[in-house]
């Protein structure tokens, strides 16, 4: 029978790393890309980030809040904790529904080929 006074893994106290958090945030327009790195505290969030460039100038032009936005091309949650080295990148919105402009390119093809 295992000592009551044993430690147990999940009962031991870690020393949290107090080393910032390096993030990099990107949002790619049509015509030309927007990557900056940002450093936060342990325990930073998605939305943490997110307002933290929407304060960065270059940023100005995107509506940061109202975006989707994913880490390394997976949506995610604002609430969502970083890890050092996450790359949160902003979605710009669809200009056509991906299934409508199939269609259309489709049946301009069949037109060509006639």
């Amino acid at each position: 029978m295992p000592s009551s006074s044993a430690h147990k893994s999940s009962t031991r106290v870690r020393p949290l790393n107090s080393a910032p958090l390096r993030i990099e945030v990107a949002y790619a327009a049509p015509q030309r890309a927007i990557v900056k790195i940002f450093c936060l505290a342990p325990g930073a969030s998605v939305a943490d980030a997110l307002r933290l460039a929407a304060l960065d100038p270059e940023f100005s032009d995107v509506d940061v809040a109202n975006s989707a936005h994913g880490i390394f091309g997976k949506v995610v949650h604002p609430d969502q904790t970083l890890k050092d080295g996450d790359r949160i990148e902003i979605y710009r919105p669809l200009l056509a529904d991906p299934k409508v402009a199939r269609r259309a390119r489709a049946r301009n093809a069949r037109k060509t080929m006639l």
